[in-house]
């Protein structure tokens, strides 16, 4: 194992060390201190979970290994929010934190991740056109996503869709559950067999996984992620407690808690690795990874919640009160504004600046009403977008259902220059 490797494994298992010391002793001394130890463990397991799930593409090629590198990815947040939809079975009061952590996060996903790979792509792309003379008008403006996202985008535009029946019905119900875990299934099929195989580029920690000999790499990446997953698993039912206790010890709105400050110690490693994509010129890929991400929280995660609750020893349905009603319609449209803007498979920087300034506005709008403005605004800008890529609306719908989808052809006549150099 390469020495650089081996120290940074050896500094996150340091990391993670305390919180199993605190759960096999059952040490506990008060929230705020679990919230840290148990938090700090959560994000030291991610990060070998994303340098593994990012190296393993060079034995899983194509969209499949995207897919599950995003899935694995935001494993975190997937023990955190189904303890808390299990535990909801037996003791209702967390019933109001089962979908937080997954509206927190899916938001943050969107509002802050998109843009800011897209502002890094921009950045590194008028870099490299300055360096080749290029000013003004001629530097680039828009990042350029692939033919084959098209498949990717069309799944999450349906899903976004599909989303809006949750807040209608005021609860997840099973077998609506079992829908989205089953389109989960099928994105997952069809990404195996929609992409072709290309040469995959390993940044920083991924890179000297991969570039180890074939099977103590498989080795390697086996044994992190039964270990990061296993500390993951081990720290989630404290971290989630602690969540929720700290926010009474400390008078901060424990649903506040669990809903953003969760994400950000799960979400962080994803971020990371994807802007890493994007300052080596691959920030197609880096939103490729978000968009994935994105998918898995709107099928699988939320399809998981009632199964979850359920075997807890609740009913078959996730009841939702008022305040997660409105998170899950502020949610859903702030996901099909983001599926408009990118439906044509361009991301201008205007774009990725508004979705960016609705993300922080929600923060000062917290009344019930105000949401509700908040995401009517995310509707009206979606269908402005909508209109203006008009012609692009059917192609991304269908492409999920395909039978014998490839990358689509690019005319390049009809790409303006700035397209060609991001895309490039």
């Amino acid at each position: 194992m390469p020495g650089p490797l081996l120290r940074r494994i050896i500094l996150c298992l340091a990391i993670a060390t305390p919180a199993i010391t605190f759960r096999i002793t059952g040490f506990a001394p008060n929230p705020v201190v679990d919230l840290f130890i148990f938090g700090a463990a959560v994000v030291a397991a991610s990060f070998m979970l994303a340098w593994a799930a990012e190296a393993a593409q060079k034995d899983i090629s194509g969209a499949l290994a995207i897919a599950i590198l995003a899935l694995i990815a935001v494993l975190p947040e997937y023990a955190v929010d189904l303890y808390y939809a299990f535990r909801s079975g037996s003791d209702p009061a967390y019933k109001q934190f089962a979908a937080a952590n997954m509206t927190g996060s899916n938001r943050l996903l969107l509002g802050f991740g998109w843009p800011l790979i897209v502002f890094v792509a921009l950045f590194v792309a008028r870099r490299i056109a300055r360096e080749r003379g290029a000013t003004g008008k001629a530097l680039p403006r828009v990042l350029q996503l692939p033919g084959n996202s098209r498949m990717d985008v069309g799944v999450l535009a349906i899903v976004a869709l599909l989303a809006f029946v949750i807040p209608v019905m005021g609860t997840i119900a099973m077998w609506f559950g079992i829908i989205l875990i089953a389109i989960f299934g099928l994105y997952l099929w069809r990404a195996s067999r929609v992409h072709d195989h290309g040469d995959e580029k390993f940044v920083g920690t991924a890179a000297h996984i991969a570039g180890m000999p074939t099977i103590a790499r498989r080795v390697t990446v086996i044994s992190m992620f039964v270990v990061s997953a296993a500390i993951i698993l081990f720290s989630a039912e404290p971290f989630a407690t602690a969540l929720v206790d700290s926010g009474s010890a400390l008078g901060i709105d424990s649903y506040f808690l669990v809903q953003w400050l969760a994400p950000l110690a799960s979400e962080a490693p994803e971020f990371i690795v994807a802007v890493m994509f994007a300052l080596r010129g691959m920030g197609a890929a880096a939103i490729g990874i978000l968009i994935a991400s994105k998918i898995n929280q709107w099928t699988l995660l939320v399809g998981s919640l009632p199964v979850a609750h359920w075997l807890g020893g609740g009913g078959g349905d996730l009841a939702l009160d008022a305040r997660q009603v409105e998170e899950f319609v502020l949610t859903a449209s702030q996901t099909v504004m983001g599926v408009a803007i990118i439906v044509a498979l361009r991301f201008h920087r205007w774009s990725a600046i508004a979705l960016a300034a609705l993300f922080a506005v929600q923060f000062f709008v917290t009344d019930t009403t105000g949401r509700y403005v908040l995401s009517g605004i995310h509707i009206v800008i979606a269908i402005v977008a909508l209109v203006i890529h008009r012609h692009d609306i059917l192609p991304t719908l269908a492409a999920p259902f395909r039978r014998s989808p490839g990358p689509e052809i690019v005319d390049h006549d009809q790409l303006t220059h700035n397209d060609r150099e991001v895309k490039a």
